[in-house]
């Protein structure tokens, strides 16, 4: 019988060797297809129902997440924090449908900015083509959520003629 050198143990036949070694392998497999098996049925539950055309009844129902009070501070409406004016309540009823107004009040982005973030949102999150309603918001969130010049410092002076003091 041969033995291990370092060990001065005796080997295993070389029949119990690949015995072992399909052993391994055939748990490793189970245990992957286990993992696999486990993550698509985690998937599931989390997206559960969505699809990616949105029935009118669906769309009915995501509509007023977060009411209109009426309640108006400093020209934005109390609830959602918009600024109210034209396009208002398109956007509020589209957007807060399926997302905090938040979303909306911590961004900043041109109307071209806006466009592509609808865009996304179709091609990604399932938003339905907003059809003759989309120039309207791309109207009011480039109006109220455009980019804002920086605040602080003034801007550099320009075209200043600089001489020097006699002491």
């Amino acid at each position: 019988m041969e033995r291990n050198p370092k060990t001065n143990r005796p080997l295993p036949n070389p029949d119990t060797q690949q015995l072992f070694k399909g052993l391994l392998l055939g748990t490793a497999g189970l245990v992957l297809v286990v993992l696999v098996l486990l993550g698509t049925v985690a998937f599931l539950t989390l997206y559960e129902g969505s699809s990616d055309s949105v029935e009118t009844a669906d769309i009915e129902s995501k509509l007023n997440n977060e009411p209109f009070s009426g309640e108006v501070v400093d020209g934005k409406d109390v609830v959602t924090g918009l600024v109210v004016g034209e396009g208002f309540e398109i956007v509020r009823t589209t957007c807060t449908g399926c997302h905090s107004s938040a979303i909306i009040l911590q961004n900043r982005f041109t109307r071209e900015g806006w466009k592509e973030k609808i865009v996304w949102m179709q091609q990604t999150q399932g938003l339905w083509d907003l059809g003759e309603n989309e120039p309207a918001i791309l109207d009011y969130l480039a109006a109220h959520y455009a980019p804002e010049a920086p605040k602080g410092r003034r801007m550099p002076l320009k075209d200043i003629e600089w001489y020097e003091l006699e002491n």
